[in-house]
């Protein structure tokens, strides 16, 4: 089978020669005018009316509130007449207590030496700070002490609570009597 188009030259002249009179006649049509006509017939007349607008009614009123309903109060009755007797009492007397006066122990620089620095911490070129907290009698002696923040040395924190304990203090008071009380000290050790 062969899809090869057969060329027909009476069909090929056929065809143009249609196309040939379709443009022949479109140009005829458009020299006298034709198009014109077309368009006249279309065109008609145009009409206009100008319209009022319609206005709306206004509304009605609206309908007044309904009257308000009267409820009748209870009659009144008066309240019954009570006689109430207090019992008299004696003045309470009230006791009115100040806060007491606290003064803080004080140590009593003139009975306390320095702590000698522990020979083998000089050798060592130990140096730090202690902090010390002691209970003070009511006599003014060290009773107890411990090391609340340690020097990094033990010798250098034994030796400063070897010299507190060695001081006299002025107890803490209040109220003006002596009481037991507990202080803080801190205690730096350095080489001269």
């Amino acid at each position: 089978m062969s899809y090869a188009v057969q060329r027909d030259s009476s069909r090929r002249l056929a065809g143009l020669a249609v196309v040939v009179a379709l443009h022949a006649a479109l140009i005829y049509a458009l020299v006298h005018g034709l198009a014109r006509q077309i368009v006249e017939v279309i065109r008609q007349p145009l009409e206009t009316k100008i319209i009022e607008e319609v206005k709306a009614p206004p509304p009605d009123k609206p309908p007044p509130p309904p009257p308000p309903k009267l409820v009748m109060p209870p009659p009144y009755i008066p309240p019954p007449e009570v006689q109430v007797h207090s019992p008299v009492s004696a003045p309470t007397i009230t006791a009115v207590t100040s806060e007491p006066v606290r003064t803080p122990a004080v140590v009593d620089a003139r009975s306390c030496a320095e702590p000698p620095y522990p020979a083998a911490s000089l050798r060592a070129n130990e140096t730090g700070t202690v902090r010390l907290s002691f209970l003070i009698d009511v006599d003014g002696k060290v009773l107890d002490s411990r090391v609340e923040r340690s020097s990094g040395s033990r010798r250098l924190d034994e030796a400063a609570r070897a010299g507190l304990g060695l001081c006299r203090f002025r107890p803490a008071t209040v109220n003006g009597r002596p009481e037991r009380t507990w202080g803080r000290i801190d205690y730096v050790w350095k080489l001269q």
